[in-house]
């Protein structure tokens, strides 16, 4: 009888065992691709996060650049007009 309430034999048994099996190691290999599929994702987003605030640091480390070089300019215009002013008239 091959009925569904029929008796499982042992070849029943062993077919099932190396069906679950195969089974198994093919769900096995999905999720590991799967898993290095994420992973690549992961290390993507991660260097176009540090590439990005790479680039705003830049960006900010040039702009103290200039503003320390106006700074500067300023400083050396009022230390000239103070200078001036501290001078005797020429007579």
């Amino acid at each position: 009888m091959n009925g569904p309430n029929a008796p499982a034999t042992k070849a029943d048994l062993q077919q099932l065992k190396e069906s679950t099996r195969a089974d198994m190691r093919q769900l096995k290999g999905e999720l590991t691709e799967t898993m290095r599929d994420v992973q690549t994702e992961l290390v993507k987003a991660f260097y176009s996060v540090a590439k990005s605030n790479e680039a705003k640091f830049n960006d900010a480390e040039l702009s103290d650049h200039f503003i320390r070089h106006r700074v500067s300019a300023v400083e050396s215009r009022i230390t000239e007009i103070e200078r001036r002013l501290n001078m005797p008239p020429a007579a």
